[in-house]
């Protein structure tokens, strides 16, 4: 896995790259002190794995992360010192967000769930546009509305006059009641087992 590094503090830099020294199949692959900066290198180098510090000059890691084309997109990992930015980092789709100073077991968690985050996106890319049609929930979002397909979700819990539907790499809040979701479903790719599920 290609990793760029985006941080403004040079020991977090470091820091960070010894940690990934010791796992294998990862590569460093260069470093950004700021968002712009990192906004070009992803741009160029097409990291498989960004970890981007939140708090920056010039722009912050959330919106770096905002800003970069779908097209292209790497995993994002978040690694900063703040708590409260968790739920924006989320929403933004990133991957995982850790706390500094990182522990060495939660980096290599990250960069398992970006690594398999990365292969299930790979694996739906080979799906025709004609076969995932009607085949995927949009879900809206504060930043617009993502498609879930049917095949990402591995259950689905009732949350009042919301579901949540529980996909491999995060969950996502639609609108809409389990009763009325069950009847736009194909009772051969998910059934209810219970009331709330």
């Amino acid at each position: 896995m290609r990793v760029l590094l985006v941080d403004d503090e040079p020991a977090a830099l470091e820091r960070l790259q010894a940690l990934l020294a010791q796992l294998a199949d990862v590569t460093v692959i260069g470093s950004a002190p700021d968002g712009s900066s990192a906004l070009k290198a992803i741009e160029a180098d097409r990291p498989d794995l960004v970890l981007l510090d939140i708090q920056m000059p010039e722009l912050n890691g959330l919106t770096v992360a905002a800003k970069i084309p779908v097209a292209h997109r790497p995993e994002i990992v978040f690694v900063t010192a703040f708590e409260m930015y968790a739920p924006d980092a989320f929403e933004v789709e990133a991957a995982d967000y850790l706390l500094k100073p990182v522990r060495f077991d939660r980096l290599r968690q990250a960069i398992e769930r970006a690594r398999l985050r990365q292969m299930l996106r790979s694996q739906l890319t080979l799906i025709t546009p004609a076969e995932a049609h009607g085949d995927g929930i949009w879900v809206q979002t504060r930043h617009g509305h993502v498609r879930v397909l049917l095949l990402e979700i591995d259950w689905i819990e009732a949350a009042g006059d919301y579901v949540m539907l529980h996909t491999a790499t995060r969950s996502h809040m639609h609108r809409t009641t389990m009763s009325a979701l069950e009847r736009t479903l194909d009772d051969s790719r998910l059934m209810r087992v219970h009331r709330s599920t």
